[in-house]
């Protein structure tokens, strides 16, 4: 058994228009853990997307691996874990979901736990409170997906989409519990069929890669976006922008405050240019789909 691995997670959007709490996406932007066993617990954070005031005691990852270990009757050994990001944290970019991911797998390879890619599906997805983020981190590519009262996971997997992504990073933190606050309780029934006749025409555009429809209904959803919107910087004038630059649609990226365009392969180059012209307060990036879910590497100790 190997003493030292490297965990890679990417990253994820979700909701992605009016796929509330159910379409999640992989993005190539990752979480990076280096883990190796240890006599004692340490984490050390490398780059800006990493906690600054956290302790071992109340470090996620931390938590999310110990209790994963005891729903196994199994204790988590010490280990030192060296950690990068590219997700900035409370953006809208599964920043959370990656850690809960990431801390699954280490629990797992740590403990010898043997977990089902079922397993991990669940696990996740329960620990998360909704499936789109967890399941995306998971397996890569495109989820949709339905978890029961009883925390089994159902998903549809899309590995590859012909399209780019670009995101639109504001520096400002949006916890999710703000973003869920302004929700209503309830829609009435009309209203309901509504959103949910957007949601299924924005899952029946992603089997058939009708990326044209895929975005059209993006910029359909009645769930949450309308609520929130108040809450992002510059929702309305991204959106337009990115319209006129050529983007198939633009959604928020989760709770936000990040927002998401879906483009083509061949625009990507001159539409990252005008975006960023036109919105230089906002880190944006190019992204795609990620190729593959969480993965991990045994390492051989120096």
């Amino acid at each position: 058994m190997s003493s030292k691995w490297k965990i890679t997670v990417p990253g994820s959007t979700a909701n992605l228009g009016p796929g509330f709490d159910s379409v999640g996406l992989g993005l190539s932007l990752y979480l990076n853990l280096t883990v190796s066993l240890a006599e004692e617990w340490e984490f050390i954070h490398t780059g800006l997307h990493v906690p600054t005031d956290t302790t071992v005691e109340n470090h996620l990852i931390y938590q999310i691996a110990n209790k994963v270990a005891a729903k196994f009757n199994q204790t988590l050994p010490a280990c030192r874990v060296e950690m990068t990001s590219e997700l900035p944290l409370a953006r809208g970019l599964g920043s959370s979901a990656a850690a809960i991911v990431g801390a699954v797998e280490l629990a797992n390879v740590v403990c010898g736990l043997e977990l089902s890619l079922q397993d991990k599906l669940n696990i996740s997805s329960q620990i998360e409170g909704h499936p789109d983020n967890a399941t995306a981190s998971v397996l890569g590519g495109l989820t949709v997906s339905a978890m029961d009262e009883e925390g089994i996971v159902d998903t549809v997997h899309i590995p590859r989409l012909d399209a780019s992504f670009v995101v639109y990073i504001p520096d400002v933190e949006l916890k999710t519990a703000e973003a869920r606050s302004v929700l209503p309780d309830q829609f009435d029934r009309s209203y309901a069929v509504r959103a949910s006749a957007n949601a299924n025409m924005l899952a029946a555009a992603l089997m058939v890669k009708d990326y044209e429809r895929l975005g059209r209904y993006m910029e359909q959803d009645l769930f949450h976006e309308p609520f929130r919107a108040k809450l992002i910087p510059a929702y309305d004038e991204i959106r337009n922008a990115a319209k006129q630059a050529g983007a198939y649609g633009t959604a928020l990226s989760g709770a936000g405050p990040t927002l998401i365009s879906l483009i083509s392969n061949d625009s990507a180059a001159q539409f990252l240019a005008k975006m960023n012209e036109a919105f230089p307060n906002h880190t944006i990036l190019l992204t795609k789909a990620a190729p593959a879910g969480v993965t991990v590497q045994a390492l051989h100790e120096k």
